[in-house]
């Protein structure tokens, strides 16, 4: 059993997965956004036999709700219906920030970076939701 991380892009979803002891993600794939994103997801899914899957929520830096939040709501009402999995959202502010800095510390090239930047992001996202939920405290 494992947790979906996801960062839901326009153009992609970055999707990263737990371990199975739910300490680390780790990088998947991306996504591009078409018809067939659901049935790539659905395959995950059953490979990975996930549990749960966490979202990357826009906020904006001050705390409101970013305009592609409401975008993002829908897409994970998509989920819930579609796997009848529980579907979390969790504040993404600064992780693609965080993933930017990681690959250029790691020397990666621009045209590598532009490739799995939202992989990563997804990474940041969910091992942002496992640190909080191994202390027991996961905000509503």
């Amino acid at each position: 059993m494992r947790i979906m991380g996801l960062d839901f892009g326009s153009k992609t979803i970055g999707v990263a997965m737990s371990d199975a002891f739910f300490w680390t993600a780790q990088g998947v794939k991306t996504i591009r956004r078409s018809k067939k994103e659901i049935d790539e997801l659905r395959e995950l899914i059953r490979e990975y036999e996930v549990m749960e899957i966490v979202i990357g929520y826009p906020k904006n830096m001050n705390g409101t709700l970013g305009p592609r939040c409401a975008l993002t709501d829908e897409f994970a009402e998509v989920l819930r219906l579609e796997f009848g999995l529980p579907v979390e959202l969790w504040d993404e502010r600064l992780s693609t920030v965080a993933a930017q800095r990681t690959l250029l510390e790691a020397d990666v090239s621009r045209a590598k970076r532009k490739l799995v930047i939202d992989k990563m992001a997804a990474v940041f996202i969910l091992q942002g939701y496992l640190d909080r939920r191994s202390t027991g405290n996961i905000p509503v």
